[in-house]
């Protein structure tokens, strides 16, 4: 096993594998390693759909050699410490890798310790996240028979940050067919001023939860699970506000910042951070909103202060959302940029505008595809725009949810043709 790498990607998730698969597709002399200690490798996006029990979970994985391009060698272990000084990364067990060029792409970690009470609350039967086990979610729907069922998210940024209400609409939904739903309260709770941040997609989510009756708190920040007594604290962003708690919800204050909810199920999406290889590295962004998360430049994705170091996927501080599809354009720029410095070649053209996607099931047999770039600014793709109305629910985008974009995901995204 070689030591030295042209190009040493940190993370074999979906940001690794795409670039590894883009630049061999390009150049196959290149000799490129990936660090990545897991066996498996996931398609996350459709665990919204597994906790809906419209998917099968076992249809999400695929062993990580196979996704693997041939030609590009897997160090299977952990990277633990990036030493951008000498070029190097160091690992939990095969030793040290030095490189020409890194690039950092070791995804996300889930903190579950952030929120007082969270760690111990996801042993309990009616607290679930599709995040961490949406086989557990779609347990939690099927058991649930009535009272409040509360849908929320953290302060962090998360992946797929459309992803706690997804599961909310599905789960609206089954619950009406189980006949619970008449005696139950849906709740959303987000410590956001709003449901989602692109006004052209908002009048329709506003009109999903208006017909499906569900009940919309905004600037509601999670910071407590007691999940003995199946209540959840939230602290109020605006305390200034004149605050009355709903007793529809059986809420009640606690002080001046402070509302406690009782819920009958819980979902939640963990708070979320950078892996320590980066959080702990002189990679991070010292200090303001994006502390800890990896600094780049938010249109080359090249590091602000190591030019021969890239960061890609949901590691990176950049202020769109963190999903498989920014992943799809960040990797060809990223991908045009090391290969104009490997063959001395003017930088490229090429650069990041901050696309991202959010497919919004709204329901089973509904979604709402929402595209966007920087500053929340409307993106959808011209070719389908031209035929569907994206800002619409649609039956069409639901089966591009279930079957367009796992195929997409496995046969062409990974593969570096797309």
């Amino acid at each position: 096993m070689y030591t030295h790498f042209q190009i040493l990607i940190v993370g074999g998730g979906t940001a690794g594998i795409m670039l590894a698969a883009k630049l061999h597709n390009e150049e196959k002399r290149l000799r490129m390693a990936i660090i990545e200690p897991s066996q498996s490798h996931w398609y996350q996006p459709a665990w919204t759909l597994v906790g809906g029990g419209t998917y099968d979970y076992t249809d999400t994985r695929r062993p990580e050699d196979a996704v693997i391009p041939a030609g590009v060698d897997w160090i299977q272990d952990k990277a633990t410490e990036i030493l951008p000084g000498e070029n190097k990364v160091r690992t939990e067990s095969s030793g040290d890798y030095t490189y020409d060029y890194l690039v950092v792409a070791p995804g996300v970690k889930y903190d579950l310790d952030m929120i007082e009470g969270l760690r111990e609350a996801l042993q309990h039967p009616n607290v679930c996240s599709n995040y961490i086990d949406p086989r557990k979610t779609w347990h939690v729907l099927r058991n649930f028979e009535g009272g409040n069922a509360v849908f929320t998210q953290p302060t962090t940024p998360i992946k797929c940050g459309g992803a706690p209400q997804k599961i909310m609409y599905l789960a609206d939904d089954y619950f009406r067919k189980a006949g619970v739903r008449d005696k139950s309260q849906v709740v959303f709770a987000t410590p956001g001023s709003t449901i989602f941040g692109v006004k052209e997609f908002l009048p329709a989510l506003e009109e999903v939860v208006k017909r499906k009756d569900i009940t919309v708190k905004t600037f509601y920040a999670p910071v407590k699970i007691d999940a003995s007594r199946n209540e959840i604290h939230f602290k109020r962003s605006k305390p200034e506000e004149q605050f009355l708690p709903d007793a529809r919800l059986q809420e009640r204050a606690e002080g001046a910042d402070t509302v406690v909810m009782p819920y009958s199920m819980l979902h939640l999406a963990p708070p979320h951070v950078a892996p320590d290889v980066v959080r702990n590295s002189e990679l991070a962004v010292a200090e303001g909103p994006n502390k800890g998360w990896l600094d780049v430049d938010i249109h080359t994705l090249q590091h602000r202060r190591y030019p021969n170091i890239y960061g890609l996927g949901d590691v990176a501080a950049l202020p769109t959302g963190k999903t498989g599809a920014a992943i799809r354009k960040q990797a060809p720029v990223v991908a045009a940029q090391l290969l104009a410095s490997i063959n001395k070649q003017p930088k490229p053209a090429l650069l990041y505008q901050g696309y991202s996607s959010c497919p919004l099931v709204t329901g089973y047999g509904k979604m709402v595809l929402a595209e966007f770039k920087y500053d929340n600014v409307r993106d959808s793709d011209p070719f389908i725009s031209k035929f569907v109305d994206t800002t619409k629910e649609q039956w069409s985008m639901w089966l591009l949810k279930k079957y367009g974009l796992p195929w997409m995901y496995w046969h062409l995204m990974l593969k570096g043709i797309m």
